[in-house]
C-alpha cells in the first residue's frame, strides 16, 4: 500500500507532524519501536511547555498528542526501521526488521539514544545496576545509594525524581559547576539527599552479580577512588538515531539530519524535524515546531507528487 506520507519516530516532533499532515488529508502513516511518546514519555515532568503552568507528565502529554493525530486519521506501526530506499517505483521504501512500508513522503523524527559513557562496566551491568531512564527504573533503588552521571537539565530532573526513592543521590560530573538550567540547580543543591563529585568521571562500574561500586576519577589530579553505590543512572548527552541514513542524506559531522526552514533534508521528499535535526535548541516545544512545518511540507510535497489512492 502507498501512503502519502510516512512518518519515522513517535515522539512530540513525530506526532505533531501527523497532526499537521492527516488534517491537510494525507494518508499517514506513523512507524516507532516501541509506540508514541519517545524521550519526552519517559520524562516525569514537563514544567515549560505553553499552556500548563503546573507541569504535565510527559507520558500524559504525549498520550493526548498520539490521540489527537489518531482523530484525524494517523495510523501507527510498531517497528524498527533498518533501512530507507527510494522506489521501486515512486515515492520511498521504508524497511523494518519485518515489513516494508511505501510513500511518496518521509518524515525523519528519529529522536536521539543515551550517549555511553564506554567504561568497563558499563554494558556488563546494563539493566542490573546500569540505568539510562530514572522514570523507568528509580523506583527499584527505594532506601539505596545511586551515583548521577552529568550535569545538565536532563541529569539533575532525573536526579531530582530518584531523590524520591534513593537515600542518598551522589552526581558525578566533569566539571567544576553544573550545566543545568538554574532553576534546575537550585533545587538539586537545596536537596539534602544530593552530594557532588566535582571534576570526575567514572572510570569503572563494579560488582559481581550487580553494581556495588564506582571507581571515579579526578580529573584535576588523576587520581582514583572507589565509592560504594547500589546503581548507576547515566545522562551523559544524547546522540542522533541516524545511523541508517548514513549514505542516504546528508548529515553533519555529529549524524544530526541538515534540513532547510521548510525542513527539507538533502533528498526531495525526505524531511526531518525533532531532536534528530540539526539545531541549536531540543526540546518538546521545538521538536513540535519542526513537526509542524514537517508535516505540512510533507503533505504538500505528497500531493505534488500525486497522492495514494
Amino acid at each position: 500500500m502507498m501512503h502519502d506520507v510516512l512518518i519515522i519516530g513517535g515522539g512530540p516532533g513525530g506526532l505533531a507532524a501527523a497532526i499537521y499532515s492527516t488534517r491537510a488529508g494525507a494518508k499517514t502513516l506513523l512507524i516507532d519501536r516501541v509506540g508514541p511518546g519517545g524521550q519526552a514519555a519517559m520524562t516525569e515532568k514537563i514544567e515549560n511547555y505553553p499552556g500548563f503552568p503546573q507541569g504535565i507528565g510527559g507520558l500524559e502529554l504525549t498520550d493526548a498528542m498520539a490521540e489527537q493525530a489518531k482523530k484525524f486519521g494517523l495510523k501507527i506501526e510498531s517497528g524498527d526501521v533498518a533501512s530507507i530506499a527510494r522506489g521501486p517505483e515512486r515515492g520511498f521504501t521504508i524497511t523494518t526488521r519485518g515489513e516494508s512500508f511505501q510513500g511518496l513522503a518521509v518524515v525523519l523524527a528519529c529522536g536521539s539514544v543515551h550517549k555511553h559513557l564506554g567504561v568497563p562496566g558499563e554494558d556488563k551491568f546494563f539493566g542490573r545496576g546500569v540505568h539510562y531512564c530514572a522514570t523507568c527504573d528509580g523506583p527499584f533503588y527505594k532506601n539505596k545509594h545511586v551515583a548521577v552521571v552529568g550535569g545538565g537539565d536532563s541529569a539533575i530532573e532525573e536526579a531530582l525524581f530518584l531523590s524520591k526513592f534513593a537515600s542518598k543521590i551522589t552526581l558525578v560530573h566533569r566539571r567544576d559547576s553544573l550545566r543545568a538550567t538554574r532553576i534546575l540547580q537550585d533545587r538539586i543543591q537545596s536537596n539534602p539527599k544530593a552530594g557532588f563529585l566535582w571534576n570526575s568521571e567514572v572510570a569503572e562500574i563494579l560488582g559481581e552479580n550487580s553494581v556495588n561500586a564506582v571507581k571515579i576519577k579526578n580529573r584535576a589530579s588523576g587520581e582514583t577512588s572507589v565509592h560504594a553505590v547500589d546503581g548507576v543512572f547515566v545522562f551523559a548527552g544524547l546522540l542522533p538515531d541516524t545511523g541508517f541514513l548514513r549514505g542516504f542524506i546528508e548529515l553533519d559531522k555529529d549524524g544530526y539530519i541538515v534540513t532547510d526552514d521548510e525542513m527539507r533534508a538533502s533528498v526531495p521528499g525526505i524531511f526531518a524535524c525533532g531532536d534528530a535535526r540539526k539545531k541549536p535548541l531540543r526540546q518538546v516545544i521545538t521538536a513540535c515546531g519542526d513537526g509542524a512545518v514537517a508535516g505540512v511540507f510533507a503533505a504538500r510535497f505528497a500531493e505534488e507528487a500525486g497522492r495514494s489512492t
